[in-house]
């Protein structure tokens, strides 16, 4: 079993990706640990689009991009892999739910030696009538908000040491 703590504590946001694929297993291990999230009342509001073609990959890139006003990068720092995160807006827990299943995936993910980085402009991208178009192309349909992108692949530079934490981060109500 792995030691979950020190899983979190290792994780790092990769920003450089080799253009290998990772595994299928893999791929779907991440994707189960995303479903396995908390959410509101049960609920389960989030969708998970895994990104896998090259031509959806660097499409959405692409738009995600544009939201920051630049044309010649890539958000997603080479990752051949993404992955969306979209919940059901009419769900008052969603913006919650969505985040708690990009974190279940980045752990999982680091747990198995993948990298990760939590990509953000989603929320724009699939407001966008493009990204509404790529929801419909792909088959989704409902009133969904994206919650964040997450790069995914393996890292091709070492991982940065973790930052010291913050005093005061815990305070104790005994």
């Amino acid at each position: 079993m792995a030691d979950i703590l020190q899983t979190l504590k290792e994780r790092r946001s990769c920003r450089k990706y080799k253009s290998d694929f990772i595994p299928q297993e893999s791929l779907d291990k991440i994707l189960e640990a995303g479903t396995y999230a908390a959410s509101g009342m049960g609920k389960q509001s989030a969708i998970i689009v895994a990104i896998t073609n090259k031509a959806e990959r660097d499409k959405v890139s692409e738009l995600n991009a544009r939201v920051m006003g630049k044309t010649d990068i890539d958000p997603f720092y080479g990752a051949p892999e993404i992955i969306v995160v979209l919940a059901d807006k009419n769900a008052h827990t969603y913006l919650n739910d969505g985040t708690l299943v990009l974190g279940n995936m980045m752990a999982e993910a680091e747990s198995l030696g993948l990298a990760t980085c939590w990509i953000h402009r989603a929320k724009e991208v699939f407001e966008s009538d493009e990204g509404k178009a790529l929801l419909k192309k792909w088959g989704i349909e409902g009133d969904y908000e994206g919650i964040g992108n997450l790069a995914l692949g393996f890292a091709d530079a070492p991982k940065n040491n973790p930052l010291p934490r913050k005093a005061n981060y815990i305070y104790y109500v005994k």
